[in-house]
């Protein structure tokens, strides 16, 4: 589908009929492709004397397939987020072309930032004049919308760290780590959004219709700071994940470790009454504890007696 937002129009256009009889308007400041056929890119190229890049040219990872300069226009190509309200957010890459007209992005995906963004061009037509304040827009609401999926993950970081380190341990360990595993993913993804925007950023600084508009320049390094801020609270929750992974692995061992102590203690206690028995169940004749009275009472006072009595030394030596 190919949409297009016009200057100062409230609503968007999109494409109807046969993408072969569709023209460009005068006044577009952005033609969205969303999930485009051949027939629509070939449309757009028509328009604007430009060559779309295919899905797979976009998902390539050499940074000179994803950012490069051609015919007068810049192509960048980032890892945009979305699905943020679910556990694991996704990553797609999303195609940004930078014209002297309008911004043109070819996507696959539904990211949230472009209806935020859709929504304020319907609330307020004016908010964008060119395509490079429309770009620059757009990247800031990318921007917002990743910090809010980074809050997101932060809260629920420390949700588990609340689990893992409360006083009461009627916690199920492994639920927790499965929980850390899709926390680490999450961050991973929000690693190379935020990382390939700030390659972003640098590319198009030296585009010309940013470059010498000093109001511009301005806005594009606002980003930018933002971006790295982001980058580096990010990599705050990254530490945090492993530490409380460290931490869930020790308290498992810890477990296990007291599990262990006390079947040996058990096991050690149990030592010496079984001796006793053992050596009062053997079937010798001549044994002069038989014939006495008190015999039997004194073997279980013996076998009592010998297995407090390691019992006692263990608390001693303060093993248990």
């Amino acid at each position: 589908m190919i949409r297009v937002y016009c200057r100062g129009n409230q609503a968007c256009l999109d494409t109807t009929g046969d993408p072969a009889n569709w023209t460009l308007p005068a006044d577009a400041i952005w033609v969205d492709l969303i999930h485009p056929t051949p027939e629509e890119d070939r449309a757009v190229e028509r328009a604007l004397h430009l060559s779309i890049p295919t899905r797979e040219e976009m998902s390539e990872l050499e940074a000179s397939s994803r950012m490069y300069r051609e015919n007068g226009a810049t192509f960048v190509t980032a890892d945009i987020m979305h699905a943020g309200t679910e556990d694991m957010p996704a990553v797609d890459p999303v195609t940004f072309v930078l014209t002297s007209g309008p911004l043109v992005t070819v996507r696959y995906v539904e990211p949230r930032s472009f209806v935020m963004l859709g929504d304020k061009l319907d609330r307020d037509p004016a908010l964008c004049s060119t395509g490079a304040d429309l770009f620059l827009h757009l990247m800031e609401t990318i921007i917002d919308r990743t910090s809010e999926v980074l809050s997101s993950t932060s809260v629920s970081v420390e949700v588990i760290s609340t689990h893992i380190f409360q006083d009461k341990k009627a916690v199920g360990f492994d639920k927790l780590i499965a929980k850390l595993g899709r926390a680490q993913m999450a961050n991973a993804r929000i690693d190379q959004s935020l990382s390939g925007l700030s390659r972003v950023f640098a590319f198009v600084s030296l585009d010309d219709m940013i470059e010498n508009r000093g109001e511009t320049t301005a806005h594009l390094k606002s980003l930018s700071r933002d971006a790295l801020s982001l980058i580096g609270h990010n990599q705050a929750i990254a530490a945090s994940i492993n530490f409380q992974l460290s931490a869930a692995l020790g308290l498992i061992n810890i477990e296990q470790s007291s599990i262990i102590k006390i079947f040996s203690v058990a096991a050690v206690a149990f030592m010496p009454p079984t001796l006793i028995a053992s050596i009062y169940g053997m079937n010798f004749e001549h044994m002069p504890e038989l014939a006495w009275m008190a015999g039997y009472p004194m073997a279980l006072a013996a076998m009592v007696v010998a297995a407090i009595a390691p019992l006692l030394w263990f608390r001693k030596k303060g093993w248990l």
